[in-house]
């Protein structure tokens, strides 16, 4: 039996950074601020969900309609993700109690 070694639905660094509309060296720092995630295989590459290319996309939008810097944005999008779990929590415990 014969494994294929395969990342599935998984980009690389340059896909990713085309895809997103980045330039590489900046997906590379949105990593590195925590703001983007990707993981690395033994090889040094970098590989990313396709999932990101939404968080890559809402980066640009806070970015340029509010013109804050890439650390105020991760930032952001730390207290959007916050408020989202706090108002599904709320909606749960609703359901729950009435």
């Amino acid at each position: 039996m014969t494994y294929a070694l395969v990342r599935p639905n998984l980009l690389d660094l340059r896909t990713f950074a085309a895809a997103a509309g980045l330039h590489p060296d900046l997906a590379r720092r949105l990593v590195a601020l925590g703001i983007l995630e990707a993981s690395c295989d033994a090889y040094g590459d970098w590989w990313f969900a396709p999932g990101q290319l939404a968080v890559a996309a809402r980066i640009q939008r806070l970015r340029a309609g509010l013109g804050l810097n890439y650390a105020a944005v991760g930032l952001v999008l730390d207290l959007l993700d916050r408020i989202t779990e706090l108002e599904a929590a709320l909606r749960r415990a609703q359901r729950a109690g009435g």
